[in-house]
């Protein structure tokens, strides 16, 4: 799991290789690392939504 978070990470970064790239989607689920990316993409939304609304509340 924690490599399929990696791969997901690195690829939001665009920082991962292609070698490493093929090798992960070799390796793993596509439909896994979908459903992780959708799953990281709203928590990082939803962090920037409530960082947001917490310096607007303060200001």
């Amino acid at each position: 799991m924690w490599s399929q978070i990696q791969t997901v990470v690195a690829a939001f970064f665009g920082v991962q290789s292609d070698a490493k790239r093929q090798q992960d989607f070799s390796n793993h689920n596509p439909k896994i690392i979908i459903a992780l990316a959708i799953a990281l993409f709203v928590i990082f939304v939803l962090a920037v939504f409530g960082l947001v609304q917490l310096v607007l509340a303060t200001g």
